[in-house]
This record gives C-alpha cells, sequence and structure tokens, in this order.
C-alpha cells in the first residue's frame, strides 16, 4: 500500500527547445513545480550559447535561487536519448512535453521524438497540448479504469495530481470491449440478450473499479466528485473521444507496454491517444 501512496514527483524534467513556445512551455513546469512542491531540471540539446542561458535564466527568474531546486542542463546528441538518459540520471519522476498543432488548430499530435520519448521513458509522461504563460484551471481529470495490473496505480496516482491541481470531479472510464457482449444481435431476442449481458458486464466493472476507489484514502477523495462511467467500444479511442466531449482538462492514462511494428500498423490502447491527443495526457509509470 505504502509504494502506491509514493508517487508524488520530486523531479520533474522539461526539455527546453527555442521554439514559441518556449517561455509558455517553461512556465508550465514551474507551475507544476510549485504544485507538487518538486525539483525542476531543464534540459536543452543543442550547442550552449550565452544568448539562450540568457533566455532562459531571464525566464526563470525569480523562481527559485536555490541551485538544487533549479537546474540547468546542456548537452549535444539525439535529443531522445539525451532527454530519456538525463531523466534516468537525474531520477525524474515526470517528463514534461508539448504538442504540436496541426493545421487547423483544433488538433493536436506528437511528434516523433516526443512520441518516441513516451513509448521509451522510464517514468510519468506529460503531454500538453496548449501551454500557456497563465494559468489554466484543471476542473475535471478523467482516468482509465481499464482492467488491468497498472491501473490500480494510475487511480491512486489520479487521485494524487487530482487535488494537487485542485480539480473538483475525477471520473474513471470503465472501457469495454464490444466483443466482451459476443452477441449476434438479429431479433428483439437477441437484441435483450445483449442488452442483459451489457448490464451484468457493466455492474462487473463497476464493482471492481469501486473496490480500487474504496481503498484511495480519503484525504485523496476529500472535495473531488468521483464518477465512473462505462463506455463499450475499442480501448484508447473510447477514453480519448469521451475526454474531448466532455471537455476534459486532463487526462490520465496507463503506460503503453512494449510497442511493435503491428502497433503502428494496427494502433491499439495508448497509439490512439498519441495519434490525436483530446487534452493534456498524463501517462503514468
Amino acid at each position: 500500500m505504502t509504494g502506491l501512496l509514493d508517487h508524488k514527483f520530486k523531479t520533474i524534467l522539461i526539455g527546453v527547445a527555442f521554439s514559441p513556445n518556449l517561455k509558455n512551455n517553461v512556465y508550465e513546469a514551474m507551475r507544476m513545480v510549485d504544485f507538487f512542491d518538486s525539483n525542476m531540471i531543464l534540459v536543452h540539446v543543442g550547442i550552449k550559447t550565452k544568448e539562450k542561458e540568457a533566455t532562459i535564466k531571464e525566464l526563470i527568474s525569480g523562481f527559485s535561487d536555490d541551485t538544487e531546486k533549479v537546474k540547468i542542463i546542456w548537452r549535444e546528441g539525439n535529443p531522445v536519448d539525451v532527454i530519456i538518459e538525463t531523466a534516468k540520471e537525474s531520477n525524474a519522476d515526470l517528463i514534461m512535453l508539448g504538442a504540436t498543432p496541426r493545421e487547423d488548430f483544433l488538433k493536436f499530435y506528437i511528434g516523433s521524438i516526443a512520441r518516441k520519448i513516451t513509448r521509451n521513458a522510464h517514468c510519468s509522461v506529460l503531454l500538453l497540448i496548449k501551454p500557456s504563460e497563465d494559468l489554466r484551471p484543471c476542473h475535471h481529470v478523467v482516468v482509465n479504469g481499464l482492467k488491468d495490473d497498472k491501473t490500480k496505480q494510475t487511480i491512486f496516482s489520479a487521485f494524487e495530481v487530482a487535488q494537487n491541481l485542485g480539480a473538483q470531479q475525477l471520473t474513471i472510464v470503465e472501457e469495454i470491449s464490444q466483443q466482451e457482449v459476443q452477441v449476434v444481435i438479429q431479433d428483439d431476442k437477441s437484441l435483450l440478450k445483449a442488452t442483459k449481458r451489457k448490464e451484468q458486464i457493466t455492474k462487473k466493472e463497476h464493482l471492481r473499479v469501486q473496490d480500487i476507489v474504496n481503498e484511495v484514502p480519503e484525504d485523496f477523495k476529500s472535495g473531488i466528485h468521483i464518477k465512473t462511467q462505462p463506455i463499450f467500444g475499442k480501448r484508447g479511442y473510447s477514453i480519448g473521444h469521451y475526454a474531448r466531449v466532455i471537455s476534459a482538462d486532463l487526462l490520465i492514462m496507463n503506460a503503453p507496454g512494449k510497442t511493435t511494428f503491428l502497433d503502428r500498423i494496427f494502433p491499439h490502447d495508448i497509439e490512439h491517444i498519441l495519434a490525436e491527443l483530446p487534452t493534456d495526457v498524463l501517462i503514468i509509470r
């Protein structure tokens, strides 16, 4: 039980690229560090110059003079390898990455570098679709409740994150595959059978998730409205669609397993989320 609760982000790492979003990305990282009382590591992959150093120092000026609280690391090399290795060496608990808007500015995806980091990082990853200089309140958090060994840890972490971010609602989505119904609808009788089967599965899933929620410490649940939402559909795609429709502020997911070439051709679970981010996404490891 202690291990499940010990998931506070003690060290947060953010990759610093000198793009138009630099200021917003750094401000988002500084706010997360404040929310979780963490240390912050800023990593720039590239050549260190006086101009770049001055820019970063100006952005974080006044945030903290404690060199243990904020570190700036300059390294050259492959961005994916540098970020992942630096996160490991620094015992980072969270890596923050920014998403890229598509041409219509209404949909967001992560580039190949961020995608590789997300798949291979040893720690949790936070993907931001609209990093902002100003605080964006987090009201509603959605977390996956699928039947998986990682789900209990993810739900516990979701409650802790929701408390730290001041969210008022947390919805646990139970994604249920249509294949579990296993009834071919041909007439009224088969329709009734399928409906009853769905009701049985929904009740069973609700009880499973409720057992997890009952184990969450009361101080983690204080002030948060808790809802469970069963959805029949394709894993990953269904919860992403749900998070988008209800305008969730944060979607929290289990970390993906090891991906293969076939996962790129026939995406599933987290791959649907990475293909088109519905909102800010936190992947828990």
